[in-house]
């Protein structure tokens, strides 16, 4: 199987720009001139009036490429995402406070007023040269600031971050596996992967288990973000996976889709999706300033599935992990791949009483006597007595009430 993620040196740059439109008046502050990435096939580019072009996230940097500056374009809007996942009417019941979600990424940047006081990094995850990784902590528990619509589904949690990718945004197996398990011995309730491997299942899985095994649960997109041209097939086709962490036993995997309901063109096919999220002209924080990025991709729908795993274990905090992901496709909108629903995992009542042991009785409960073989006859006799003269009193009133015309009386 080719290995897409593998780096190719020099000039690779995945980006997916994406048009937002305006609607009732301008959504952005004064267009900036950032550096503009290369795009790759089949991504959307500003076209048409009334169109607003957000800087590109950069999924990856290619050597010499310097790293993802500030934005200096603002979304003053709510994002569709917000709206299509109803966060205002889910964040009413939870914000997802006391709850940690690590992000095994690029490293999230310092210094992010949306999430100022809540990151704890480690491993020289402070910093974040890509964008990617803090892009996504922003998706997952960015809080709202003045002069800005966008909000993270989660913007009371707790973020920890850790390394996943070198600072060319290129993963690799030990880095994530270390990211996992390092993230499950420091107490993280949910930890959210950003990368999708085609290779390290027996590393990947080890560390999926090992975080199921203390209680986390484990969040990994179900296709890459983007795969370069010259890692496609002769005539585009693309690798379909499997997808490591995503593909092993007790993740989440997640794919996207868009404003329309549906994936981008030409994206990435998806490898057994368990939930479908927001994930395609999605908007967050960049790395440097208070601007804004937008970007598109199963690992940004991912980070809307680990924030919503957030709020529900912060308003159910008796719930394990695994009951935590049957509540999520429990109560998921059906769909050829379930979509996300935070509004209803939080509120639905789910049964999760199981049949009583036979010790449960209570003890001060006396067991019943059983009656004594005269008794029981006697009981059997009158029974049967009474079932005859009942029928025998039937049998002379209904032929005399059909005589009469009898009909039911009627309500007055």
């Amino acid at each position: 199987m080719r290995n897409v993620m593998k780096h190719r040196g020099a000039g690779c740059v995945l980006a997916v720009a994406v048009v937002l439109p305006v609607v009732g008046g301008p959504a952005f502050a004064a267009p900036a001139a950032p550096a503009a990435p290369v795009a790759l096939s089949g991504s959307p580019v500003a076209d048409g009036p009334g169109a607003t072009l957000l800087p590109p996230l950069p999924v990856r940097l290619g050597e010499g490429n310097p790293c993802t500056g500030a934005s200096e374009r603002t979304a003053t809007g709510a994002a569709w995402s917000q709206t299509a996942l109803g966060l205002s009417r889910a964040q009413r019941i939870s914000r997802g406070g006391g709850v940690t979600v690590a992000v095994v990424d690029t490293g999230v940047a310092s210094g992010v007023s949306s999430l100022s006081g809540r990151v704890e990094a480690l491993d020289g995850a402070d910093e974040d040269c890509v964008g990617h990784g803090t892009f996504t902590a922003g998706l997952i528990a960015a809080a709202p600031e003045k002069g800005s619509g966008i909000t993270g589904v989660a913007p009371q949690a707790e973020i920890l971050a850790l390394p996943g990718t070198d600072d060319r945004g290129v993963p690799s197996v030990e880095r994530v596996a270390a990211g996992i398990r390092t993230a499950a011995d420091r107490g993280a309730q949910v930890i959210y992967v950003g990368q999708a491997l085609p290779t390290g299942r027996s590393e990947l899985t080890a560390a999926v288990a090992h975080a199921t095994r203390r209680d986390a649960l484990v969040v990994a997109p179900a296709a890459p973000d983007a795969v370069p041209r010259e890692e496609q097939g002769p005539d585009g086709e693309m690798p379909e996976g499997p997808y490591w962490p995503a593909a092993a036993p007790g993740a989440l995997a997640v794919v996207d889709f868009g404003p329309g309901g549906v994936r981008q063109k030409n994206a990435p096919p998806a490898h057994e999706p368990d939930l479908s999220a927001p994930g395609d002209e999605m908007v967050s924080v960049g790395p440097r300033g208070a601007g804004h990025y937008i970007g598109s991709g199963a690992s940004l729908a991912a980070a809307g599935v680990a924030g919503t795993a957030a709020l529900v274990r912060a308003y159910h905090p008796d719930l394990t992990a695994a009951e935590v992901t049957r509540r999520l496709l429990d109560t998921a909108y059906p769909s050829d791949t379930p979509r996300l629903d935070p509004y209803a995992a939080l509120s639905l009542i789910q049964d999760r009483t199981e049949p009583p042991a036979p010790s449960a009785v209570p003890a001060h409960m006396p067991a019943p006597t059983d009656p004594t073989p005269h008794h029981r006859s006697l009981t059997i006799a009158a029974v049967g007595l009474t079932t005859v003269l009942l029928l025998a009193a039937l049998a002379a009133v209904i032929p005399r009430g059909r005589t009469r015309n009898w009909r039911p009386p009627t309500a007055r």
